[in-house]
């Protein structure tokens, strides 16, 4: 039997209130400012240089447009689920309404790939801009206190280790704003607003004062020739061949479409809004606009500073440039705002990993709320209605790989576990049209089945761009995952444990 989660059961637990319950306390702004939060980190800063130099030249513009409209499809999927099942949980709790209890704790523990390792993999960067703006101040911090143990740097074009002990700065950043999800729901939404205000106006000055000085020649040409589909289009070379070579995304129209690739995790966070459903002040309208106009209000900064930083130098000068955005706005004389960049890079890393840490601890306290997870995951504190027993685990979970797994080991299985997650979502909505096609939905996907279906196959092109050995990795926290349910989740399960009470 597929044990399956009613929509009317689901809504009853949205519209429970009183003692045990969370707190409806954000408005449309606040989770609109909650998508920024996840969204504007490190892929503005970084990946828009990295996909320039490497794949699209000025035309990263046109990559960034690309890799919106294909979160565009996921989020358009999430914003239905959102509306119409305004609970706790986001992909697990749209799962187990379509897709049955296996599925939905398949989905919830690969969401702890997204965000628990997410925002570990956010701290260990976020500690290194942070050492960079201390020193401004004549701080300095060791490179043992810095780096894991595992973690390796570039000299002179050599991978050597690092020689650290531990990322403390990252372990510091993790454990404050742990406690500071601890201390209430709208609390944590006021320091994530101040937090997108700063680096939002950091991103509107560039702009603004980059505007001028913009040089029209280094965006021609627009889009860099790609001489192998110039070869294609001679008919001196197959298709197939330029596919397999060398020359397949490098600039030309490749180029833009492998860029979107790059640039597509730069968009990665927009559907933490959907965990905080339930503390939606008007979740039916405030779920929609919250996941939609963030993913609009990012695709518009997004392609405004590719627009300027690429006018501002040539895009080739980025190559290899660990700072681009320095490198652009050297140009305009302004050097002086750089240490206002650090400042909207920590603060765009911050909002990140403390939008990344709330979504998760909303996973596990819907997980433990059926009984897949053991009830500590669901206490919440007696005074600020958090579940701050989930907040306190992941602090210590999150720390220790924030401060000695490597950055590049956790980035991927961020990425493929993210694209699993947006996957579902897509498929879930195909199987509640056709299962509940008059179900109340406030917000309606437009065009299904053609939205969902692209969803998908966007998704799943992005997982197969991915190295084999994040593969690896997923099977194997899937396989630890499905060992886990088997053990305890599929015993205490309550949806189960009804089932059975009315056959006896």
């Amino acid at each position: 039997m597929l044990f399956k989660k009613s929509i009317p059961q689901l809504l009853a637990e949205a519209n429970e209130s009183g003692e045990g319950t969370l707190v409806r306390s954000l408005s449309s702004f606040n989770l609109v400012a909650l998508g920024v939060g996840a969204i504007i980190g490190a892929g503005l800063f970084s990946l828009t240089g990295i996909a320039a130099a490497d794949n699209a030249g000025p035309a990263v513009i046109l990559s960034f447009i690309v890799a919106a409209i294909g979160c565009g499809f996921a989020g358009l999927c999430y914003a239905e689920f959102a509306s119409m099942i305004p609970v706790a949980g986001s992909a697990y709790t749209y799962s187990y309404a379509t897709m049955g209890e296996f599925m939905a704790w398949i989905i919830g523990w690969d969401l702890v790939l997204e965000y628990a390792l997410g925002a570990a993999t956010v701290a260990a960067s976020w500690s290194q801009y942070f050492s960079q703006f201390v020193e401004g101040f004549g701080v300095h911090f060791p490179s043992t206190l810095l780096h894991g143990p595992w973690d390796k740097v570039d000299v002179a074009g050599q991978m050597v280790y690092a020689g650290g002990f531990i990322n403390l700065p990252a372990i510091v950043i993790v454990c404050l704003l742990s406690l500071l999800l601890m201390k209430g729901t709208g609390e944590s939404s006021a320091v994530n607003n101040v937090l997108v205000i700063v680096k939002v106006a950091v991103v509107l000055i560039f702009i603004a004062l980059g505007w001028a000085f913009i040089n029209p020649a280094n965006h021609h040409p627009f889009i860099p020739v790609n001489l192998g589909e110039e070869a294609v289009k001679s008919g001196t070379k197959g298709f197939f061949e330029f596919f397999a070579s060398d020359d397949f995304g490098h600039f030309g129209i490749s180029g833009i479409l492998r860029g979107s690739a790059v640039v597509f995790f730069a968009f990665i966070g927009f559907d933490a809004v959907s965990t905080a459903a339930q503390e939606a002040k008007n979740p039916q309208k405030g779920m929609p606009i919250g996941i939609i106009g963030s993913l609009v209000v990012c695709t518009l900064l997004y392609v405004l500073f590719s627009y300027v930083m690429t006018g501002l130098e040539n895009y080739t000068k980025f190559a290899g440039d660990a700072k681009p955005v320095a490198t652009a706005f050297a140009q305009t004389g302004y050097t002086f705002l750089n240490k206002f960049l650090i400042v909207a890079i920590l603060a765009g890393y911050t909002s990140v990993i403390l939008v990344m840490l709330l979504g998760q601890s909303r996973v596990f306290y819907s997980m433990s709320k059926d009984g897949l997870l053991p009830k500590v995951f669901s206490d919440l504190h007696p005074k600020n209605q958090t579940p701050y027993k989930t907040n306190l685990m992941f602090m210590v979970f999150v720390s220790i790989f924030a401060g000695f797994v490597p950055v590049s080991d956790l980035g991927h299985m961020v990425s493929i576990g993210t694209l699993f997650a947006f996957s579902l979502v897509c498929i879930g909505v195909l199987i509640l049209r056709k299962t509940d096609p008059e179900l109340e939905r406030p917000f309606r996907t437009p065009w299904v089945p053609l939205v969902p279906i692209l969803g998908i196959i966007v998704c799943v092109l992005m997982m197969a761009s991915l190295p084999i050995v994040s593969w690896e990795r997923l099977a194997i926290w899937m396989a630890l995952g499905i060992l886990i349910y088997y053990a305890y989740s599929k015993k205490n399960s309550k949806i189960r444990k009804e089932y059975q009470n009315t056959l006896s």
